[in-house]
């Protein structure tokens, strides 16, 4: 009887054990950049834990890699980034998430894979990837009086089921709230909060993710380079998300740049550098002269093919409404579209949210054509306005209702191909176009 109470004893503290390093994970993990030779993972916890990443080739792969062992904490939210620096070109991989030295299983696949290394080689790889804004999660207490303005997260589900290799996050990937602006309590509250949510998890498990912000994610609403606790949410934004870089040099802001295949993709910030929307007199700039020069420099030196220009608000469209391009500073959207025109830089396609709509508009000059993919809201309010006056919308591409967008580049190396997808929240096509790519 006395073997049997310590047997019982020894188990039930034991699953006891067990149990409270699963509870302990918060939220992720996330799979964030993914070069050749490394990858990063991040994970949060809900209070202090050494946290650790295992990762292997597959099942019954006899080599297993590991990170290296981080202590969350407090200060950082409970975050952790952890570099996967074992890996090869091409490959894909299972990890395991360990908290306390014990693993923490999930229900869902967790898996990273690294670029392949085509160069030389082969011809580029097919590949695909998401692409979305306007992230709304409902928190009674902090959101406005009235009906939800969020709802309906299955559309992250929904993106998962598509199999992305990587996805865009556009901006307004969390709405922080007025209690939210003023302090690293109520910043570092509503990213934990938007993060958390179930339905969201597996696609952080098995996708690369990538980010800029908008006004929602940086700040109050319509917010500009003067809002007080930018660097807050700037360290908020490193905090968790997992891009490969943040900024230009040492000046602040989240601007980076990627490679995948033959493409590479330009995440702009438009907002730590931004002047005020209503300012009168002066010249008027969202991107601020350094990020601007960077823009344009980095467009003509990319070798890339497909040069993917992302950023929380629409460049092309020509209707002057709400936060466009057109409507807060016509001059540097002038500036940006000339220029590249007159360059000569092919295949430039800007990934842009914000509208609460979905649209696909076209400017050409100079015998250059230049793109603008709007996706948007994921699970924001819907703002449907369809009689705006966008001349360079191409027909049929509007729509007024939550969606999410796909991009799949295929084809041997001089016979590209750019198909732009829209699917709403169940996953059910909208429409879709072909890109010519020129070579």
């Amino acid at each position: 009887m006395q073997k049997l109470y310590f047997f019982l004893l020894f188990f039930t503290s034991f699953g006891l054990f067990a149990q409270q390093e699963e509870d302990l994970l918060l939220s992720g993990p996330m799979v964030g950049y993914c070069e050749m030779r490394e990858v990063m993972l991040w994970v949060q916890t809900n209070g202090p834990a050494l946290v650790q990443f295992e990762y292997s080739t597959g099942q019954g792969s006899k080599i297993i890699y590991k990170t290296e062992t981080y202590q969350t904490r407090l200060s950082e939210a409970y975050t952790a980034r952890l570099i996967a620096d074992q890996v090869k070109p091409g490959q894909i991989y299972s990890y395991k998430l360990l908290i306390n030295g014990k693993e923490v299983s999930r229900p869902y696949a967790m898996t990273f894979q690294t670029p392949p290394l085509w160069q030389w080689r082969t011809d580029p790889p097919e590949f695909n990837f998401a692409l979305g804004s306007c992230a709304y999660i409902n928190d009674e207490p902090y959101d406005r009086p009235g009906n939800p303005y969020g709802g309906d997260y299955r559309i992250f589900q929904s993106i998962h089921k598509k199999n992305p290799d990587l996805m865009i996050w556009l901006g307004d990937n969390t709405y922080l709230r007025e209690a939210d602006w003023y302090s690293n309590t109520g910043i570092i509250h509503r990213y934990t909060h938007t993060r958390h949510v179930d339905e969201l998890q597996a696609l952080l498990a098995s996708t690369a993710h990538y980010a800029t912000w908008d006004d929602h994610d940086y700040g109050p609403n319509d917010s500009d380079y003067t809002f007080r606790d930018k660097d807050l949410t700037y360290r908020a934004f490193q905090l968790f998300w997992g891009n490969p870089s943040y900024g230009i040099g040492n000046k602040g802001g989240v601007t980076t740049s990627f490679e995948w295949g033959d493409a590479q993709f330009f995440l702009l910030d438009n907002r730590y550098f931004r002047d005020p929307n209503n300012r009168k007199s002066g010249k008027k700039s969202i991107l601020g002269e350094e990020q601007l020069q960077w823009l344009i420099d980095a467009l003509v030196g990319s070798t890339a093919k497909i040069k993917f220009v992302c950023i929380g608000g629409q460049v092309i469209n020509t209707s002057g409404e709400s936060e466009t391009y057109s409507a807060i500073a016509p001059e540097e959207r002038d500036y940006i579209l000339n220029t590249i025109a007159a360059e000569g830089i092919k295949n430039v396609i800007f990934l842009t949210g914000d509208r609460h709509h979905a649209e696909f508009s076209v400017f050409e000059k100079y015998g250059v054509k230049i793109y603008d993919f709007t996706t948007s809201p994921l699970t924001a309010g819907i703002h449907n306005h369809p009689e705006e006056a966008n001349t360079l919308r191409v027909p049929d591409s509007y729509f007024g209702q939550k969606n999410f967008g796909m991009i799949e580049i295929t084809g041997k190396r001089l016979e590209r191909k750019v198909k732009l997808s829209l699917y709403d929240t169940d996953g059910k096509p909208l429409w879709s176009t072909e890109v010519e790519v020129v070579n």
